[in-house]
């Protein structure tokens, strides 16, 4: 009689477990939202603007955003007639002299913004870098997307950068008052 107790209350128990097993989970106030979409359609061959300025530039720097790393190139008083070559090649050779630049990444950016990194007028310097090494100020721990980030010199006019990205990835740039924005995508996907 205590081996039949002990069979019913197994089945009863099975069936118990069976039953909580089946019923749907609801989801949560907690649950994690659903990945939001990145912008798509930016592509990765070369962007080009061809106004010029006698601004200078002044600063360099970059930032994180949820979608892809940024950099940003400011010239005070150059507005929105700031001129930009952005492409990915295979090295960075120094305007004027042809000497390569190393950048560190699985691809190469060359950013050229059409602005001098001098005073047009004294040819004092007006930014900071030194041809062949890392942007003053710039640190890239963390990111995802940017590895490197070297200043190439400033000649004839134009401010030369070389950016390391983990892989060609796609990007877009874009002028907004007195500044140069490239952003990089952190993957082709749209997704973060």
């Amino acid at each position: 009689m205590a081996r039949i107790r002990t069979v019913w209350a197994a089945l009863a128990l099975m069936g118990t477990v069976t039953a909580v097993a089946a019923t749907p989970v609801q989801a949560s106030p907690l649950s994690v939202a659903p990945a939001t979409a990145c912008p798509t359609g930016w592509g990765s061959l070369e962007k080009n603007d061809s106004s010029a300025t006698t601004a200078s530039v002044t600063n360099i720097r970059t930032g994180r955003q949820t979608c892809y790393d940024r950099m940003v190139v400011d010239v005070p008083g150059a507005g929105t007639g700031l001129g930009y070559t952005v492409e990915y090649v295979d090295r960075i050779r120094q305007d004027g002299s042809g000497r390569p630049v190393p950048v560190g990444g699985g691809a190469v950016l060359e950013v050229r913004v059409a602005a001098p990194a001098y005073d047009h007028e004294t040819g004092e310097a007006t930014y900071p870098g030194r041809a062949g090494r890392p942007l003053p100020g710039v640190d890239l721990t963390g990111y995802r997307t940017f590895k490197d980030a070297r200043f190439a010199g400033s000649f004839e006019g134009d401010t030369q950068i070389g950016l390391g990205v983990r892989a060609r990835l796609p990007f877009r740039v874009f002028v907004l008052d007195d500044r140069v924005v490239v952003d990089v995508a952190h993957n082709w996907t749209g997704t973060r």
